[in-house]
């Protein structure tokens, strides 16, 4: 009987949580194919030179989902089936001291980790799990019937946790059971036509609309579903032409005439999708509810811990100059901060140990011994250094494309104290190591400078 590796089944479910959104989200579909047509039109301006960061069958292929859930058993199932996919918790996110607007989650997000897996198929799924230990956001009665709420609902049935239990054990899941696996997961990610008890949502919604979209119903549901774009200016454009209201700006860095790096994102506005709401008296009336969005990015070249640190300082650098400045034109001021401060080239950035890249030796012909240190190599054109992707998400990015698409203004009490969360307390509670996004980079980088050092038969130096 054929088996379905954990690639091919992360490639199926991609496509189905996919097609399920276009059903479920018309404009998604729009953006998708607005999306391709950017990507078609950068390919046919910059050749191969459009592909520096992802070949375009994996760029138009690739996809970014949403979730949230309630409690840390709810996160543990969700990382259950995910592992099945191949897809494993990196990086910690917290949003709740987040910038314009506190949001009472923290995050992880699931992903491929080798750069074959995500070659193959990148699909990654931002994962935010609410925090009602927070006094900020919830007093103790709130948390306690809140609680109490998450802990009476099941997400995910037992046969989609045993289906991933099984196929995690031994990496593939016969066909008939790569199906059923499909379905189930996709189906648990579906928006319900079960009622919404209004009272309870609408209290919910007066601390944050994030926390009643997570806790004021009894299921979950895919929050947005993101493509990759090439030009995302042109793609925020387009999608302006076509009537679609987009939010006010694009996160992340500036456009500017130095390489793309880290992530830069936007979204169509939230949608009033109709739901049915039951009042006390379990009467039924229809409304609508804003949660839902669609979302679009942009990625370039990963920084390493040191290119982070100047990218904060080029951030604050940027609202210190707009708050003496507040007509200034924000994209206009931040790529001008860049232009002063970061370097112009994919070179100067690898040079500069600012950026992640893998390192690959090339043919030559004669030319002498090849230098000892890294620099050398590669001003000599011994070594090509090719930028690595950055695969994962900014806490203000995402923190901005939220409070954009938030229905209410939601309250915090900023003088009661917080609940203190960090990776390693993340990782405790779902039982999974959390990846550190760095270290995979860096670890991709040294993988491809020891294959570099067989190649030419010499010892690296750093300098």
């Amino acid at each position: 009987m054929t088996s379905v590796d954990s690639t091919r089944l992360r490639t199926r479910f991609a496509a189905a949580l996919s097609a399920l959104y276009g059903t479920e989200v018309p404009a998604y579909t729009t953006l998708v194919e607005v999306s391709q047509q950017v990507n078609s039109r950068v390919l046919a301006r910059l050749g191969a030179g459009a592909e520096r960061l992802g070949s375009i069958g994996r760029v138009t292929a690739e996809r970014h989902g949403a979730i949230r859930v309630g409690s840390p058993r709810e996160l543990a199932q969700v990382a259950r089936i995910f592992a099945a996919f191949g897809m494993y918790p990196t990086g910690f996110y917290d949003l709740r001291d987040a910038k314009p607007r506190p949001i009472p989650v923290v995050s992880t997000a699931f992903r491929p980790l080798s750069a074959h897996e995500l070659a193959q198929n990148p699909f990654r799924v931002f994962t935010s799990l609410l925090v009602p230990e927070d006094r900020r956001f919830f007093d103790a009665d709130l948390e306690g019937r809140l609680k109490s709420f998450i802990g009476a609902r099941t997400l995910f049935p037992g046969e989609l946790l045993a289906l991933a239990d099984a196929a995690e054990a031994r990496g593939a899941l016969p066909e008939p059971d790569a199906d059923r696996f499909i379905e189930l997961a996709t189906g648990a990610f579906a928006l319900s036509a079960a009622p919404v008890d209004r009272a309870w949502y609408t209290e919910l919604e007066r601390v944050s609309s994030v926390a009643a979209d997570i806790g004021g119903v009894t299921t979950t549901h895919i929050n947005h579903l993101t493509p990759r774009v090439l030009d995302i200016d042109d793609l925020y454009r387009s999608m302006q032409q076509r009537g679609i209201a987009m939010i006010d700006r694009i996160q992340g860095p500036p456009r500017w005439q130095g390489p793309d790096v880290l992530l830069r994102q936007t979204s169509f506005r939230a949608l009033a999708e109709p739901r049915t709401f039951a009042d006390r008296s379990g009467a039924l009336s229809e409304g609508t509810l804003r949660v839902r969005f669609g979302e679009v990015e942009a990625r370039g070249i990963a920084l390493t811990p040191q290119g982070r640190d100047l990218y904060d300082r080029l951030v604050a650098l940027v609202e210190r100059r707009m708050a003496d400045r507040p007509k200034q034109d924000p994209q206009d001021e931040a790529a001008a901060v860049w232009q002063e401060h970061m370097p112009r080239t994919e070179r100067e950035l690898c040079l500069s140990g600012l950026g992640f890249f893998t390192y690959h030796a090339t043919a030559r012909d004669g030319g002498g011994p090849a230098p000892s240190t890294l620099r050398g190599l590669i001003e000599e054109g011994w070594i090509e250094p090719r930028p690595i992707v950055y695969e994962d998400f900014l806490p203000s990015s995402a923190a901005g494309i939220f409070a954009s698409n938030l229905s209410g203004a939601g309250a915090a009490a900023a003088q009661e104290g917080g609940a203190p969360r960090d990776a390693a307390w993340l990782a405790g509670a779902i039982g999974r190591e959390i990846s550190r996004p760095e270290e995979v980079y860096a670890a991709q980088a040294q993988e491809s400078l020891r294959a570099a050092q067989r190649q030419l038969g010499v010892v690296i130096e750093h300098a």
